[in-house]
């Protein structure tokens, strides 16, 4: 449940974002536009909470992972596997919250958000370092993703179907949804580090403004169109990774 409700958020942020490319500048391709796109869906406020679910248990998965990792490897890969089990326990927990004040009726503007909370930082020389520390790790970020989909390591992640054309399809959803996923990345951390450097916080507006200030650039809205598609392939990896992930 936790992949899939990760894979329809993804699959929203493409669709919106494709919106955009099109030439549609009201649409909010980030979280906060997916769930408003989402809830007012048939069915969409229990999906929601689907989702909420989902990830919380995901998160709680993941946790116990990072508590009581595999016997797997030497020491050095237990540790490693349970640095990776904990960031993604805190990334699907941050997701359940989004969800879970979505279900319970709030909203909220990840661009503002981000945008303010960017500004607070500024204010003291300290919490920079954090401001670049982000970007830069969203950077590094990206190339891991970029890396994994293109070297197609995402593989030892999931188990062979039984029928080989299921098994291209997932393999070949994952080689393009990774990079996808990483060149995303890649600009919001870019945003980042620009914000800090230049003392403008306005242009660190989250994944929304990421995408959509690509789209105003020379032949962007044809790049930000192939952005779409592949987050939308990288949304369906992630329902299909809930079948064939190796737990």
């Amino acid at each position: 449940m936790g992949f899939v409700a990760n894979g329809v958020l993804h699959l929203l942020i493409g669709l919106l974002a494709l919106r955009v490319a099109a030439g549609d500048e009201q649409e909010s391709t980030d979280t906060t536009g997916a769930l408003q796109t989402l809830s007012g869906m048939p069915g969409g406020t229990a999906l929601i909470w689907a989702c909420l679910v989902g990830c919380a248990a995901l998160a709680l998965w993941n946790l116990g992972q990072a508590v009581w990792p595999a016997d797997d490897g030497d020491r050095a890969d237990r540790w490693k596997a349970r640095g990776k089990a904990a960031g993604q326990a805190v990334v699907f927990a941050a997701l359940a919250v989004v969800f879970g004040t979505y279900a319970l009726g709030g909203t909220s503007d990840s661009a503002g958000s981000t945008s303010s909370l960017t500004a607070r930082l500024m204010g003291h020389p300290a919490d920079v370092v954090v401001l670049l520390l982000t970007g830069a790790g969203l950077v590094a970020m990206a190339g891991y993703y970029v890396v994994k989909g293109v070297t197609r390591r995402f593989r030892k992640d999931l188990r062979r179907a039984s029928d080989p054309r299921v098994d291209r399809a997932v393999t070949a959803l994952g080689t393009v949804g990774y990079p996808t996923k990483g060149l995303v990345l890649l600009t919001l951390g870019v945003l980042f580090l620009v914000s800090t450097a230049t003392a403008d916080p306005e242009d660190s507006t989250g994944l929304g403004g990421a995408l959509q200030g690509l789209a105003a650039q020379p032949f962007g809205e044809a790049a930000l169109g192939v952005l779409a598609v592949g987050l939308m392939l990288y949304g369906v990896y992630l329902m299909l990774r809930s079948r064939y992930e190796v737990m």
